[in-house]
């Protein structure tokens, strides 16, 4: 009984290899470009995409003016957020409610201020500074937590700032122990990501801080004396770039959960690659030159493996060229802004049908099957011959 229930066994366990072996693993996946157009002018940018597909981000307005902008879910449609009083605005960063956070200029142009607004992108609140005239907004996260950077009183310093939720005040998250610094990314725990001076001004370094803001921690570099925090997901996951040893290139990098560790994510075939955007599944969006420098095209890292998009069919074939991709959502949706007809066009970028595992074997793989069965009958015969 052992001996039939060990063959049967081992029946088994090459049916399984040879059925595996047979089916192909994914299929191909398609995608799609959307031109996000602009608020009547001659360019767009998208800087920041929410879990519904609403982009943020800024376009040249019909008056040739520069201003911030949000649209419906899906990249539809391109709303004028207007600005603090000023003439320009810009924006950054969008959360799931559709808040919006950037910088405008304020009445008379006589300052550059951060800002939030409400939610799907209503009204603008203007948050100040850290003493000095100017600050700027780099994130935001889903309870309106604003991050960026800000002038210190006397306008010669600048520093990394958080905010309450909603925009409630500004906080200085200080340096490394030099003289400025300035955050790039948030999360829904409050952790905030970015680079500072070290001391003595001798390099600057990424960091992270517990959440809402609290302490810094040098992130360390990939061999070189600089490195930049870009963005981090909800897992404490951070990207960014790094020199590397010798500071003979600069690479983008990828960290393990809540900062540990530095990992680079190589390049497509040139010396230099930046990481920006990175969503809870762990994908990550930058660009980077190809092989000999001859370009700059964008990238998707993703299950350990870098795809250049600047080479997707739907790309190539819609007349797109030098993607800066500069954000990705939970659902692979990818925005940034590229070259269309000669001019620079935000863009909303999309795999719209992913990868699925073949269910039916085709006519080779129930060849192999058959084979296999006529090895096992045979093997079997001859055991029990032997027997």
């Amino acid at each position: 009984m052992n001996t039939k229930l060990t063959q049967l066994k081992r029946a088994a366990i090459l049916l399984t290899g040879i059925s595996a072996a047979a089916i192909p693993a994914t299929a191909r996946a398609d995608w799609t470009i959307t031109n996000l157009g602009t608020l009547g002018g001659a360019y767009s940018y998208a800087y920041g995409i929410n879990d519904s597909g609403q982009v943020a981000g800024a376009s040249q307005a019909a008056g040739g003016l520069q201003h911030a902008f949000i649209t419906g879910a899906n990249g539809a449609g391109m709303t004028d957020l207007g600005t603090l009083g000023g003439t320009q605005s810009a924006a950054a960063g969008i959360n799931n409610s559709g808040q919006v956070a950037g910088y405008a200029y304020t009445a008379g142009n006589v300052a550059t201020h951060a800002f939030i607004t409400g939610t799907n992108g209503a009204g603008m609140t203007d948050l100040g500074t850290l003493g000095g005239t100017w600050s700027n907004v780099t994130g935001i996260n889903n309870s309106g937590q604003v991050v960026g950077r800000s002038l210190l009183a006397g306008n010669s310093v600048q520093h990394a700032f958080i905010t309450g939720a909603n925009g409630a005040g500004m906080t200085d998250l200080g340096t490394f122990g030099g003289t400025q610094s300035a955050a790039a990314g948030i999360n829904n725990s409050g952790q905030v990501v970015g680079y500072s001076d070290t001391a003595g001004n001798a390099a600057q370094h990424a960091f992270i801080t517990g959440a809402n803001g609290a302490g810094m921690a040098d992130l360390g570099t990939l061999g070189g004396a600089y490195s930049y925090a870009t963005g981090i997901n909800n897992s404490g996951l951070v990207v960014g770039w790094s020199n590397t040893a010798g500071n003979a290139a600069s690479h983008a990098f990828i960290t393990g959960t809540n900062g540990a560790g530095m990992t680079d994510l190589g390049t497509l075939g040139g010396t230099t690659s930046f990481a920006y955007g990175i969503n809870d599944s762990g994908q990550v969006v930058g660009w980077s030159y190809t092989a000999g420098n001859a370009a700059a095209h964008s990238f998707l890292y993703s299950n350990g493996a870098m795809t250049d998009l600047d080479l997707l069919v739907p790309v190539v074939a819609a007349g797109w060229a030098g993607l800066i991709a500069k954000d990705i959502n939970n659902s692979g949706q990818i925005v940034g802004y590229g070259v269309l007809n000669g001019a620079s066009r935000a863009f909303l970028l999309q795999d719209v049908a992913p990868p699925v595992a073949s269910a039916v074997p085709e006519p080779e793989s129930w060849a192999m099957l058959l084979a296999g069965l006529g090895l096992l009958g045979f093997t079997a015969k001859r055991r029990k011959q032997s027997a």
